[in-house]
């Protein structure tokens, strides 16, 4: 089987986009971090997720981003709570983490290599992805490009592909494609600013995506709230 590698933070759209790589034949290595995330609570489901899949093998790296700050996800900043669609759509919000999905490209980059897999599959979403730079076609197709100059595989001939099977996709339309491969959203944590016992806020901008998109599904969520 080809192999490729999957970055898995043990949200929704990072579980459906594990859920697609293995239905398309790949056998899947998964990629975590623990970053100073305040909802760190995400990586315990990812461990459960990557376990339920049977990955070939999970790693979760520490990198530490409190130390630059600058986002509410990493920093002593409030989380935006009860936003409506109009005001989540209008710039860059504060739970933007300056470059992370570069950081963690490139650590998917040199896991690769390792692994001799050509592929790696993140969940990035361009349509409900509430403004952020990173996740946008754009980025992926540039991303894509740089990987391949900048390794000993690209150099080599062995192209790397960058997969974003999400990325233009509503989130019903995620959900109900990751209820079709069987994906357990129970598993899954997609709250900016949990409990400590992993309960979802239901207010940040995260909570209020996932609901709406449980709702386009028809179907419930079945995460546990705080209320």
């Amino acid at each position: 089987m080809k192999k490729a590698v999957i970055l898995l933070s043990g949200g929704l759209d990072s579980a459906t986009t594990l859920a697609i790589a293995q239905e398309m034949g790949f056998a899947c290595a998964a990629l975590s971090f623990r970053y100073g995330q305040r909802h760190v609570a995400e990586l315990d489901c990812a461990a459960k997720l990557a376990a339920k899949a049977g990955v070939i093998r999970h790693e979760i790296c520490d990198i530490d981003l409190r130390a630059f700050g600058g986002s509410a996800l990493t920093a002593d900043i409030a989380v935006p709570k009860d936003r409506d669609e109009a005001a989540m759509g209008v710039g860059i919000p504060i739970t933007y983490v300056p470059a992370r999905n570069t950081i963690m490209l490139s650590f998917a980059l040199a896991f690769a290599e390792i692994m001799e897999a050509n592929d790696i599959f993140v969940g990035v979403n361009a349509v409900d992805y509430s403004g952020y730079p990173d996740c946008r076609p754009e980025y992926i197709a540039a991303f894509e490009t740089m990987a391949n100059l900048a390794t000993k595989a690209g150099v080599e001939g062995h192209r790397l592909t960058i997969h974003a099977p999400l990325i233009k996709m509503t989130k019903g339309a995620i959900i109900r494609r990751g209820l079709s491969l069987g994906v357990d959203y129970a598993l899954t944590s997609s709250c900016y600013d949990p409990t400590p016992q992993g309960q979802a806020c239901g207010h940040c901008d995260s909570c209020s995506l996932r609901l709406k998109g449980f709702a386009e599904a028809g179907t419930k969520d079945p995460a546990t709230y705080t209320a």
